[in-house]
């Protein structure tokens, strides 16, 4: 069966490189896959609201998101028999309680933001599998019929900036909450002599707002990265207008599983994990 797929896939390469050149476009730039053109146009004064592909991708991993939840989480204890979808919620479970609250969350703070973090794990997991699913929503039409593509909207900056904000104000605020203003912001310098005061708050405020920035360039840079790999390979199999290129078929494919299997959730992993620990490390400074 797995060597009869294979045939099939090898045929449609053949075939598609078979086609006339003409047929193709001969420029291919895989960054134009990344352009949020609006597809309505809000404008509420200098701040721009518009419907594009980022905000259709965002809503449909949110749809999706809560029915993973309620799917795989709402299922009754018990009975001789454990199916896939009890077996797939205990992992996400343990997962997140063991793995990401109860090693980085004060246990006063779990009940409170154990619910934050594992949101924050499976949406962005399933944000990130979504952008490999190729779906009709590139915004562009071939003969009235519209254009399947892959497109990661995690992949954008302002999309895992606006995440990353979200841990940012919610670890200031806790911080505050919990020890108040005087108290939170004092445990930002450590114990050192008063001549160098001067040179270790500036860098203590600045590596607190560098927070936010790696939490979403890391992200974005990921999903970017391997995005335009597996695009620029697709691409280069048309362009190269040779039987030659079948191989590239394997790397792309290579390419794509590496991405779909690993990085989709160690990227959810590493975004919901961090957010803990920001979180865990202002409720409680000394810690």
């Amino acid at each position: 069966m797995k060597l009869k797929r294979l045939l099939i896939a090898l045929t449609t390469f053949g075939v598609a490189l078979a086609v006339p050149a003409q047929a193709f476009a001969t420029d291919f730039d895989p960054s134009e896959e990344f352009e949020l053109k609006p597809w309505i146009s809000i404008h509420l004064g200098p701040l721009d609201m518009s419907i594009n592909k980022a905000v259709v991708y965002l809503l449909l991993a949110t749809v999706l998101t809560c029915a993973l939840g309620i799917f795989t989480m709402r299922f009754r204890f018990g009975g001789s028999k454990v199916g896939r979808r009890q077996t797939f919620g205990e992992i996400v479970y343990d997962v997140a309680q063991n793995q990401i609250a109860e090693s980085n969350l004060p246990h006063k703070a779990i009940r409170m933001w154990f619910p934050y973090v594992t949101t924050l794990m499976l949406f962005i997991w399933v944000i990130n599998l979504l952008g490999f699913l190729p779906l009709p929503l590139t915004g562009q039409t071939w003969h009235g019929i519209p254009v399947w593509g892959i497109y990661a909207a995690t992949s954008s900056l302002s999309v895992t900036l606006a995440l990353s904000l979200m841990t940012f104000l919610f670890t200031h605020i806790e911080g505050i909450r919990y020890n108040g203003p005087i108290k939170y912001f004092r445990s930002w310098i450590p114990p050192v002599p008063k001549l160098l005061l001067p040179l270790i708050v500036p860098i203590e405020v600045l590596s607190q707002f560098m927070r936010l920035i790696s939490l979403s360039v890391r992200l974005y840079a990921n999903m970017l990265a391997g995005h335009i790999l597996i695009l620029t390979f697709i691409g280069l199999i048309f362009i190269f207008e040779s039987y030659l290129a079948i191989p590239l078929v394997g790397v792309s494919a290579v390419f794509y599983i590496f991405e779909v299997v690993i990085v989709v959730s160690i990227q959810a992993f590493i975004f919901a994990i961090l957010s803990a620990i920001y979180i865990g490390s202002a409720i409680e400074p000394e810690h």
